[in-house]
């Protein structure tokens, strides 16, 4: 058995065989191959995309899925030890993972950060808590990480330039007016170093890095690959001959939980909002976002509904990379 919480543990390799398998896959959608499998779907979080595109690809492959919110249409869980439950939470995450794993194949896990402590919030204390507790593979569907975006991402860009190695790739921080997750940027780190791509991290300041881990994966994977990994804060130069640009708002972890801070921080740097100018400083290249976008304040409409922008084709993907990760861990 093996969980699916992190690319980081699984090889190139292994990541490369999910998504040839899902080209297939999205050549030939209806197939029986997880006949008599259900799929719970715990839902900490709100969800449009992975929701629908984990649903509706689970029943092509005529699997059953079952939607549970927790503190909405389930009972709220309890994910501390040794705690007395006085709380709201109605039963502990030992009896939740285990009653469903006698139920089902397969857990999945939307359950972002609480965004008050991060030292805390990067333990990803209820993915984990499922992961140690259930009998039957665990799946992120973004937690402090969303590999399953990782995964569309990698496989829209193969489709448009092939072999990845060598190519220039830019993910930079774009203005949002709240602090965000940064799971989609800490995966972004990972799997474009993974796969051989010469990365560059554009951010306002030092006081937007991305937490250690994923900057030192970034550069470990750069240095396997024969790659290279740098951080900039110019704009211009940054973008200069990009393959690749991947936007994405997070939030300083220096201000982690105090939104009044990261906002005011925020609304000196609008300027960092993709727009033509910037993608003409690039080789040609190609512009994604994991959405949901807010138009003109990440991105300009002009940038969105330009053929360079690969958007919509990621989402897309979505499903066909998690059906063929079901399939493979099934």
């Amino acid at each position: 058995m093996k969980h699916f919480l992190s690319t980081s543990d699984w090889t190139k390799s292994e990541l490369q065989e999910i998504l040839d398998f899902a080209t297939t896959l999205k050549n030939d959608p209806f197939q029986p191959l997880l006949k008599n499998k259900s799929i719970a779907m715990l839902f900490f979080n709100p969800s449009s995309r992975t929701r629908t595109s984990f649903e509706v690809g689970i029943n092509e492959l005529s699997g059953t899925a079952i939607i549970l919110q927790p503190g909405k249409d389930a009972w709220p869980i309890e994910f501390e030890d040794n705690i007395v439950m006085d709380g709201s939470a109605e039963e502990h995450v030992k009896e939740v993972a285990k009653v469903l794993a006698s139920y089902c194949d397969c857990i999945a896990i939307r359950a972002f950060p609480v965004f008050k402590d991060w030292q805390r919030d990067k333990t990803d204390l209820v993915i984990n808590s499922f992961a140690k507790y259930s009998s039957v593979p665990v799946v992120n569907m973004e937690t402090i990480e969303h590999p399953c975006q990782e995964l569309a991402h990698i496989l829209t860009l193969q489709e448009h330039f092939g072999d990845l190695r060598g190519k220039n790739y830019l993910l930079t921080w774009t203005y949002h007016p709240k602090p965000l997750n940064t799971a989609v940027a800490n995966s972004s780190l990972m799997i474009a170093s993974k796969f051989g791509m010469n990365v560059t991290m554009l951010c306002p300041s030092k006081e937007y890095y991305l937490d250690e881990k994923y900057i030192q994966a970034a550069t470990d994977n750069c240095k396997k690959e024969g790659s290279e990994f740098n951080i900039s804060h110019n704009i211009e130069k940054a973008y200069s001959k990009k393959d690749i640009v991947y936007a994405k708002s997070w939030g300083c972890l220096s201000s982690y939980g105090q939104p009044e801070i990261q906002m005011a921080s925020n609304n000196t740097h609008k300027n960092f909002i993709v727009d033509s100018h910037k993608m003409s400083l690039t080789k040609s290249g190609v512009f994604s976002h994991c959405l949901p976008l807010r138009r003109n304040i990440k991105a300009t409409d002009e940038v969105m509904d330009s053929d360079y922008c690969l958007a919509i084709k990621e989402a897309a993907n979505r499903k066909h990379v998690q059906k063929s990760l079901l399939t493979k861990i099934l």
